[in-house]
């Protein structure tokens, strides 16, 4: 990440990460360190791949209770929030 990073120095984060110009190589070092992340989880009991970033920290909050806490955590499913129409 870092290293995409420094291949446009001057640069800031705003710029790096507008998503209608960000730099392929930084979007593909993301892409392998989300690969990563998903291999870590999974050997963790985590999916092999997640649909979205919401989606895997989710999961690591999960992980996280289940480490932290004394007593038996159930998996909490996320619920669907209606989009509300423009009137």
């Amino acid at each position: 990440m870092l290293d995409a990073r420094a291949q446009f120095p001057g640069s800031s984060l705003a710029d790096l990460y507008d998503p209608l110009s960000m730099p392929p190589e930084l979007h593909k070092a993301h892409q392998k360190l989300d690969a990563a992340v998903d291999k870590a989880y999974e050997a963790s009991g985590g999916k092999k791949s997640y649909k979205s970033d919401a989606e895997r920290v989710a999961f690591l909050f999960e992980l996280y209770q289940k480490i932290t806490s004394l007593l038996p955590v159930k998996p909490v499913k996320a619920k669907r929030i209606p989009r509300s129409k423009a009137a």
